[in-house]
């Protein structure tokens, strides 16, 4: 065995190089070769791949030959490498999945990444990036949040762009009030020759559809397009009865559940004795906890479903993601 072990190191020593050399070949090592699943007491060179393909759709140049100095080969699928950090660390590029919030709240979690009119922002919950619409857009957002020692200015990531205001209550929403209000105002004003106009945030009716909110980052190079443990969205589905979800989230990390229940009418607490009621939502297992708020669900496929919000010890209420893309306009 010593043997057999020394010809296999002097094998990748000598051919580690041209290896690593070949796309897709992300590590070199020596290992027992896997067939069909099982472990054989075949001491090969290992080559980790980022993601296996068909040998046809590889150039010559590129493929792993059968030896390598009279030692059998092995490819594996491992994804690429990289460190792992803290999820409630400072992290530049920021990922999805860790923490995130308004300077004024405690932290949430940073959904991902979506495009309005073209322009990249941060996807998360109103009352993660928002402040439970006690904020105002142009607000800083830090990342870490406050609670995991995010401070402003030296952690300050993006800034609030928009968010769709909560309704809580009865209390009606007032949307067409107040974009009466800010015409005729803007109206006045350009008029009297000034350049200042009032900015209408995006509504949503008294039965609430979602807490979303998107902030536009100081630098696009401070963001990443991957999600923690998960990696990047391959595009959107819709979240359907007994649909495999996962999320990755800032305070329990990755995890998996199932949709139990759709078209779900909720009232959900937002503390100070404020209570928000929501339709159309899905419900899940036990998958989150607090902090978890505004991480990005998606099902087997790396498809983003919906946006986490809120919970329970037994359930994980979810805003879907047609809702949340529509009231932001947003898209991937």
């Amino acid at each position: 065995m010593a043997d057999e072990l020394n010809k296999a190191r002097e094998a990748l020593k000598a051919t580690r190089k041209e290896l690593l050399g070949r796309a897709n070949v992300v590590a070199a090592g020596v290992g027992y070769k896997i067939t069909k699943g099982a472990k054989t007491p075949t001491l090969s060179v290992v080559c980790s791949v980022a993601n296996k393909v068909k040998v046809a759709d590889l150039s010559p140049k590129d493929r792993v030959p059968d030896t390598m100095d009279g030692i059998p080969t092995d490819v594996i699928q491992t994804g690429r490498f990289r460190i792992f950090i803290a999820r409630t660390d400072r992290a530049r590029p920021a990922p999805g999945g860790i923490s995130i919030g308004h300077r004024d709240i405690t932290a949430g979690t940073l959904g991902y990444l979506v495009k309005k009119n073209g322009v990249i922002h941060i996807l998360s919950n109103n009352h993660v990036l928002a402040n439970s619409n006690d904020a105002s857009v142009g607000d800083a957002i830090l990342q870490p949040g406050p609670h995991d020692g995010g401070k402003y200015p030296d952690d300050h990531i993006a800034n609030l762009a928009d968010y769709v205001p909560i309704s809580y209550g009865d209390s009606p929403s007032g949307c067409s009030l107040a974009n009466s209000v800010a015409d005729a105002l803007n109206g006045i004003a350009g008029m009297m020759g000034s350049d200042a106009r009032l900015q209408a945030i995006s509504t949503q009716a008294a039965d609430n559809l979602v807490d979303a909110a998107i902030a536009r980052p100081l630098n696009d190079a401070d963001v990443s397009d991957e999600i923690l443990e998960i990696g990047t969205i391959s595009g959107t589905a819709s979240g359907e009865l007994d649909l495999s979800v996962k999320k990755s989230g800032r305070t329990t990390a990755f995890t998996t559940g199932v949709i139990e229940q759709v078209d779900v009418t909720v009232d959900v607490q937002y503390g100070a004795g404020r209570t928000a009621r929501f339709s159309d939502q899905l419900i899940a297992g036990p998958m989150s906890q607090g902090g978890d708020s505004g991480s990005a669900v998606l099902d087997d496929n790396n498809r983003l479903v919906g946006l986490l919000f809120a919970g329970s010890d037994q359930s994980t209420i979810i805003n879907r993601i047609e809702n949340v893309f529509s009231a932001l306009g947003v898209s991937l």
